[in-house]
């Protein structure tokens, strides 16, 4: 058993980010990893060609900025050196191959009562921290839907965590589920790599490019949200022109009132658009069925198909492992309340990394989490 101020859960971006805030002012704590090394989604789980896909000034956190003469938008090799450099500069030292268990408010002791197994040696170990912080994150557990006949599939069938790159995918029938940035981005990797490439578009969707989101994110610095969707949505339509011809429909909603009220970014075109324009990439609607090889669509259409990557997004492990009768998750492991209170509940607990706002959420999160439990222990 170990006693320590803070029990931090998920050494991503944010539990690393709330170790660094609170390394700064001498609070001690302890961070906790399931996977074999900190970052484990950006060094293991994210396909070659990946940049981030904001401006180098909304994805820096807590009080490390990027190089003056790093690119705009930082490939992943970048940023993996980067959060490298953070771990060794805010002397953060993650306990990885720990898989916690269960973590609940022992009343008993007043402090939460987190267990452990240590995946290398099978034993169990148990921490007391007076603070228990969550940051295992929006994406810790890929997702892929249910699709009926998904288990009689020959080919084969993927999340897109475990995509590289397409040079294995030459020559074959490649269908990528889902039109959000991992999905557009992915599927235009595969028809440069030379696969036979088609996209699964489900849902209305924003597309717009990165110069167009930076411009809206310094626009919201002085005008309203509601001003702002308006200016991005022409320059999208300017850029793009009509792409419900192509089989991509337009939200209703706007793409910074989408990403602030339900977590929904836009899609940022990396030239996965123009290839769609030219017949490259094929647009599918739903899938209904799938029978062997045989994938059939909502549009009564049959294709066959060599791979399905599923680029349907992730979810949250929370629930399988937070056990107190705390009413702060909601049944898809996500705070209740929304940004700006999401990151305090009751009794020592907080999370970080959950506010729909990516990095650049996660930063302001470990700040907040870090002043408070500071205040708290003054």
């Amino acid at each position: 058993m170990e006693e320590v101020q803070v029990v931090i859960v998920g050494a991503g971006p944010a539990g690393l980010a709330t170790s660094a805030c609170l390394n700064r002012l001498k609070i001690p704590n302890v961070v906790l990893e399931r996977e074999d090394c900190y970052a484990s989604l950006w060094k293991k789980k994210s396909y070659d060609r990946l940049k981030l896909h904001l401006a180098k000034e909304f994805c820096e956190l807590p009080y490390m900025p990027f190089p003056s003469n790093a690119p705009t938008y930082i490939p992943k090799d970048m940023f993996v050196q980067y959060l490298d450099n953070y771990v060794s500069q805010f002397k953060i030292n993650p306990k990885c191959n720990r898989s916690v268990k269960s973590a609940f408010f022992d009343a008993n002791v007043e402090k939460w009562r987190v267990t452990v197994e240590n995946i290398l040696s099978g034993e169990q170990e148990i921490y007391l921290g007076r603070f228990l912080v969550v940051a295992s994150g929006e994406n810790s557990v890929g997702y892929i839907p249910h699709v009926q006949g998904l288990d009689g599939f020959k080919g084969e069938a993927v999340h897109s965590s475990k995509y590289e790159n397409g040079r294995k995918y030459s020559g074959k029938n490649v269908l990528v589920v889902g039109s959000g940035n991992s999905g557009m981005e992915i599927a235009y990797d595969l028809s440069n790599s030379g696969a036979n490439t088609s996209i699964v578009v489900r849902s209305p969707v924003h597309v717009l490019n990165k110069e167009i989101v930076h411009f809206g994110m310094v626009l919201l610095k002085f005008i309203p949200l509601k001003m702002v969707d308006k200016v991005v949505v022409r320059l999208g339509k300017l850029k793009y022109g009509n792409l419900s011809k192509f089989g991509i429909r337009r939200p209703k909603e706007g793409p910074f009132y989408l990403k602030a009220t339900k977590g929904r970014s836009a899609t940022i075109d990396v030239g996965c658009i123009k290839k769609i324009k030219t017949a490259e990439i094929k647009v599918l609607p739903s899938i209904t069925s799938i029978d062997g090889n045989l994938i059939k669509f909502a549009n009564g259409n049959y294709n066959w198909y060599d791979t399905i990557i599923f680029a349907t997004g992730y979810s949250s492990s929370v629930l399988n492992w937070f056990k107190d009768d705390n009413d702060y998750f909601d049944d898809n492991g996500m705070p209740r309340k929304s940004f700006p209170n999401h990151w305090k509940s009751e009794k020592g607990l907080y999370s970080a990394g959950f506010s729909r706002r990516g990095l650049f959420g996660v930063a302001d999160d470990a700040q907040c989490i870090a002043n408070d439990i500071s205040s708290c222990l003054n």
